[in-house]
């Protein structure tokens, strides 16, 4: 009982290094996702990870009240830094307690944003971020589809999204964990506890390293793949065979090496062979 009363203390002991509210600074908004990062530490953390030179051009994503934007503007060299957020009344406040000519803040839904208007292959820029957890996945899908004007990024997400993310096999592993990892390399960084924010969520958070693949697996008819996963992935503890047979891929007689797996137990690259086996076929779609 002492060791699990330690560690209640542990995680909701409050980090020392935290910013003060000021009573005329606007309500935080649920509806976009607003907990704002409170501890110094994983925002060091969140620096240390990422390579900031004076050429670099940083990007964040929610600035918040700027807590992340100010450390990024003190401690690294960055030439840049380009901020997205979608709350006028918080961009204002950035606006008005961090004057720097070296940021630049944009209103707007990152959803809506056209990276190529803003950044460049030529010049890949770092995201830093602490992301909105409800539109985790769509934001990581806008960014894989212009992977190319990234060189990597440090973000915080939701501890169960931060292990889907890394897992290739197991019960964490589905279709989105094959999809973003064929496009990015993940790394798990920080484990962090609920105290780190305000308002406190109910859930631990981690940051995640990423970086975009160098080189891509050749998948043919690649959009359909990606079904024929979810496809797979319908009923994870179901077998493949009795997920494809009400498919369009029903009529497909597994080889031998599949047809006692379960979808979760399948690498990347077993899916993209047996995809290979499927499109070989002469009745394939």
């Amino acid at each position: 009982m002492k060791n699990n009363r330690n560690n209640q203390e542990k995680y909701s002991k409050k980090p020392n290094n935290r910013h003060s509210y000021q009573r005329d600074e606007p309500q935080k908004k649920k509806e976009h996702g607003q907990v704002f990062l409170r501890d110094q530490g994983i925002v060091d953390s969140i620096i240390k990870n990422a390579t900031v030179t004076p050429t670099t051009t940083v990007m964040e994503i929610g600035c918040g009240d700027g807590f992340l934007t100010r450390a990024i503007l003190e401690k690294t060299p960055c030439q840049k830094l380009e901020v997205f957020e979608i709350d006028e009344e918080w961009l204002n406040v950035v606006k008005k307690n961090i004057p720097s000519n070296r940021l630049s803040l944009n209103l707007i839904n990152i959803l809506d944003v056209d990276l190529k208007t803003y950044f460049s292959p030529q010049n890949p820029v770092v995201l830093l971020a602490n992301l909105p957890y409800h539109i985790t996945f769509p934001i990581m899908h806008k960014i894989q589809k212009s992977a190319d004007l990234f060189s990597h990024g440090v973000v915080m997400v939701q501890e169960e999204v931060a292990q889907r993310l890394v897992a290739q096999t197991g019960r964490d592993a589905g279709a989105i964990s094959h999809y973003f990892q064929h496009f990015f390399e993940f790394k798990l960084l920080t484990k962090v506890p609920p105290s780190a924010f305000e308002p406190q969520p109910k859930i631990f958070s981690r940051l995640v390293g990423f970086t975009p693949r160098a080189t891509l697996t050749q998948i043919p008819d690649e959009e359909n793949f990606w079904i024929f996963v979810r496809t797979c992935f319908k009923f994870p503890r179901q077998m493949l065979h009795n997920n494809l047979k009400s498919s369009k891929f029903a009529d497909v007689e597994l080889p031998q090496e599949f047809q006692a797996l379960r979808a979760q137990q399948m690498s990347t690259a077993q899916f993209i062979a047996l995809w290979n086996h499927i499109k070989a076929l002469p009745e394939a779609a």
